[in-house]
């Protein structure tokens, strides 16, 4: 079994950085996808960035150009760096890992969620 876990949610003035990470735990052999996600409250979740274990990296376009995911394959890490943040980019924020377990078995695992609420 699979676990995430994030950390670096917060209250942030606009125009303000954070950075997100998701940790994944356990009996894992590979990470293909790592992926972030967001829900306000009354809308549908939406895609936020995703990357790829060949190095490819999307956004989606309310983020593009100010958000940036990384990772620590070595660590079984994501990162998301979140600048000019925006009153519109407050949201509870998810991390979703696929890839392989160790009896080679797909895994698809969602983190338990960080508020990043974007104010005065």
């Amino acid at each position: 079994q699979v676990q995430l876990v994030e950390s670096g949610g917060g209250l942030v003035q606009p125009g303000g950085s954070l950075t997100l990470s998701c940790a994944a735990s356990g009996s894992i052999f590979v990470i293909n996808g790592m992926r972030w996600y967001r829900q306000a409250p009354g809308k549908e979740r939406e895609l936020v960035a995703l990357s790829t274990s060949g190095g490819s990296t999307e956004y989606g376009d309310p983020v593009k150009g100010r958000f940036t995911i990384s990772r620590n394959n070595a660590m079984n890490t994501a990162y998301l760096q979140m600048n000019s943040l925006k009153p519109e980019d407050t949201a509870v924020y998810y991390c979703n890992f696929v890839g392989y377990d160790t009896n080679y078995e797909v895994f698809d695992a969602w983190g338990q969620g960080t508020q990043v609420t974007v104010g005065q």
